[in-house]
């Protein structure tokens, strides 16, 4: 009987021992879980601090970075529009004349930047001294039948003559002085001096300033009247044509802001702003041309040209990045930023060394995306005097999943 007491006696001294020490040691595991969580937060990253991607100069260059900050946009209150672009009848000349001739030279080429007024080309004929010998004669004529028209309107004044034979003086004066006045006209219009020496060419002028877009003669053409020699368009006033349709026409006023992106070019956004709304519909469809001004990139385009565009109808803006800036990885999205590390309460330093650049990447919420740019939301904080890289992630990411493929390490 005494066996069995000491037995369970020494059972259950030992189950509490087993029971005492694992207490202790759990509350040791609980205690060093909070202090590292702890010292995490004291970084400022949360439970995982980002990986760090180092590039040498070489590889900086070779990927063609750019850094950049967050735009501030409009994703959600717009109305999407199709259009093209286009330049108002003011802003487009053909070049022609008014009488026939041949092409003695030409002094510009397609594609040429001119001047109003500039010399475009020169073209001859023998009809140019005529004019100018008909137009002499006339004035010379002129003098004569200004002084008979002023001697029978004083001989009329003295009753030396009569009604009928002062009225014949001034029905010839005014017939002379309109045709005068005609081949004076004519003479200008040919950019001859009507005083001046006898000329057997004459130069073809600019109408407008602008680009020369088409040549439609060369040497030794023949010139016909009204016929185009040359085209010309000045671009500085290239506007936007937008279609927008019949459920979305209330919600757009003139002074809105448009955003719009080149249907084949699509990596630069062009801004504008509406200053006019068509009051009926575009051929058959059930879309309205709404007029926008171009407030940017005109020098790039020309009329003609397809674009995507979004009007903002609202100021709901957010924080956004181009497309290219977010890189997918582990069924994440992430963006890549240059730290400044001021703030960042790092125990060590993560700056530039003299032959790397160092980036971080940081783990981020995607929203609405329009015109290649999406809405993004980061999941750790990233200051504003931090760059963020908007073109070269990809190269970024490839450079870090090669690292670690090749059992090198990410700090």
């Amino acid at each position: 009987m005494k066996n069995k007491i000491i037995i369970s006696v020494i059972l259950f001294a030992g189950l509490g021992a087993i029971i005492y020490f694992g207490f202790i040691r759990n509350s040791d595991t609980k205690l060093n879980t909070m202090e590292d969580v702890h010292a995490k937060d004291e970084h400022g990253h949360g439970a995982e601090e980002g990986t760090v991607v180092s590039l040498n100069k070489a590889q900086y260059k070779s990927a063609e970075i750019s850094l950049g900050e967050f735009s501030q946009k409009n994703l959600s209150e717009i109305i999407h529009a199709n259009g093209y672009t286009k330049l108002p009848p003011q802003n487009q000349a053909d070049v022609s004349v008014f009488t026939t001739g041949i092409v003695k030279s030409i002094r510009v080429i397609e594609g040429q930047k001119v001047k109003k007024g500039q010399v475009l080309a020169t073209i001859e004929s023998p009809e140019f001294s005529k004019l100018q010998q008909a137009y002499l004669s006339s004035k010379s004529k002129m003098t004569y039948l200004k002084e008979e028209f002023d001697r029978q309107e004083n001989l009329l004044q003295n009753d030396a003559n009569s009604t009928k034979i002062f009225q014949k003086a001034k029905a010839e004066y005014d017939a002379e002085q309109a045709s005068y006045d005609a081949l004076k006209t004519q003479l200008r219009i040919l950019n001859i001096n009507p005083d001046g020496a006898s000329v057997s060419s004459i130069p073809i002028l600019a109408p407008i300033a602008g680009f020369l877009t088409d040549v439609f003669i060369k040497i030794g053409s023949s010139v016909e009247i009204a016929k185009p020699l040359f085209s010309i368009v000045d671009n500085s006033e290239m506007h936007v044509d937008l279609l927008v349709y019949e459920k979305d026409l209330r919600s757009v006023q003139k002074g809105q802001k448009v955003r719009f992106t080149l249907t084949n070019q699509s990596n630069t956004e062009i801004e504008g702003e509406i200053f006019n709304i068509g009051k009926s519909f575009e051929n058959e469809t059930k879309a309205v041309a709404v007029h926008a001004h171009i407030e940017n990139e005109k020098e790039g385009l020309i009329p003609g040209m397809y674009v995507n565009a979004i009007i903002d109808i609202g100021e709901n803006l957010v924080d956004a990045l181009p497309e290219g800036a977010i890189v997918s990885a582990e069924g994440r999205e992430f963006i890549f930023v240059k730290r400044s590390h001021a703030g960042h309460g790092h125990g060590h330093a993560h700056g530039d060394t003299s032959n790397e650049t160092e980036f971080t990447r940081v783990e981020v919420k995607t929203g609405a995306t329009q015109l290649g740019f999406v809405q993004i939301t980061p999941l750790e904080k990233i200051l504003k005097s931090d760059k963020i890289v908007v073109k070269g992630a990809y190269y970024i990411q490839s450079h870090l999943q090669k690292s670690e493929g090749a059992g090198g390490h990410s700090h």
